[in-house]
C-alpha cells in the first residue's frame, strides 16, 4: 500500500471515489473539492493498493477553532496552515474495498503524520455506526454535534495528543 498527499491531476479520482462513498445529500461537490485541493493538497492522504488502485481518500483542512463546523466544509478560505486542529471532512473507502484494513491504515497514517507536526490533535463527525471503528483508533466520542450536513444526525469525534 501506497499514501501520498494529492495533485491537482487526482481531482477527478478523488471526486468519483466521494461520490461512491456518500449520498448526493453529503458528498462534497466536484467543484468544492477542486477549491479544498487548490488551497490545502497537502492535507488530502490517498491510499493505493499494492496494484495501484486508489482505495480510500480522506481530507480536511488545519484550524486553530477546536469545533467542526458546517461552514468549513464549504469553506476553504477558513484553513489555518499553523492550526493546531487537524479537522478530517470524509475518510472515503471504496465500497468494494471496505473492512480489509484499508481506512485504518491511512487514519493510523494521519495521526502519526499530524502529531509529528506537532498538533494539539484531529477532529471528526461520523454516523452512529462508525463510533466504534473511531473510537477503536483512540478517538472520543464527544456526543451529538451541532453539525446539520446533509439532514443526517453526526457524531463528534476527537483525539487529542
Amino acid at each position: 500500500m501506497t499514501i501520498r498527499h494529492a495533485t491537482p491531476a487526482d481531482l477527478s479520482a478523488i471526486a468519483a471515489l466521494e461520490a461512491a462513498c456518500f449520498p448526493p445529500n453529503e458528498a462534497a461537490s466536484f467543484e468544492t473539492l477542486r477549491t479544498r485541493l487548490a488551497v490545502y493538497p497537502t492535507h488530502f492522504w490517498l491510499l493505493y493498493d499494492d496494484n495501484g488502485i486508489l482505495v480510500s481518500f480522506a481530507d480536511g483542512m488545519t484550524t486553530h477553532h477546536p469545533e467542526l463546523t458546517d461552514e468549513m466544509y464549504g469553506q476553504p478560505n477558513l484553513h489555518t496552515e499553523e492550526g493546531v486542529w487537524q479537522m478530517i471532512f470524509g475518510l472515503n473507502t471504496h465500497p468494494h474495498h471496505r473492512r480489509q484494513g484499508y481506512a485504518s491504515f491511512l487514519m493510523n497514517h494521519i495521526l502519526k503524520e499530524t502529531r509529528m507536526q506537532g498538533r494539539a490533535g484531529v477532529v471528526l463527525t461520523c454516523k452512529e455506526e462508525l463510533i466504534p471503528f473511531y473510537k477503536a483508533l483512540g478517538f472520543a466520542c464527544e456526543g451529538v454535534s451541532a453539525s446539520v450536513h446533509g439532514g443526517v444526525v453526526w457524531y463528534d469525534m476527537r483525539i487529542t495528543f
